[in-house]
């Protein structure tokens, strides 16, 4: 793929990630979206269904890993550093989840800025900003 093609799809492959953000509230179901916009720490938790929360959540961090995964590719042209990327996301999904699901089952006013924050990591593609310049800095010291 010579340099040309390469930031093409790149362009195309960030552009699918922008697509995910603006497009959200006709994408996901998720209260917390306008929950988060408001002052929620002095208001009360969303009234939520957890399965499909859980799902839509779930669906938002596939999509965002499946590109994620496919920009690091055509960054760095390397099946290991894919096959190790896929092992974090998949041992991220498992923790973030689990805790995500915590603090939407037993949610508590004084946890809502850490349940803010944490939630970050399940739906919008903060892990690829930690593995670009990790991996390339990798490379660089190869």
């Amino acid at each position: 793929m010579n340099n040309k093609t390469k930031y093409i799809v790149l362009f195309v492959l960030f552009g699918l990630l922008v697509l995910i953000r603006v497009f959200e509230n006709e994408l996901f179901y998720d209260p917390y979206l306008t929950f988060f916009q408001n002052d929620y720490l002095y208001i009360d938790n969303p009234r939520r269904e957890i399965f499909k929360l859980t799902a839509f959540t779930t669906l938002r961090y596939v999509l965002n890993t499946v590109i994620s995964l496919a920009i690091l590719y055509v960054v760095f042209k390397d099946k290991s550093i894919i096959k190790f990327s896929a092992l974090i996301y998949g041992v991220s999904f498992i923790i973030l989840i689990l805790i995500y699901l915590y603090f939407v089952v037993n949610p508590k006013q004084e946890q809502y800025y850490l349940f803010f924050n944490m939630r970050r990591f399940l739906i919008q593609p903060i892990i690829l900003l930690v593995l670009l310049p990790a991996f390339y800095y990798y490379k660089l010291k190869q």
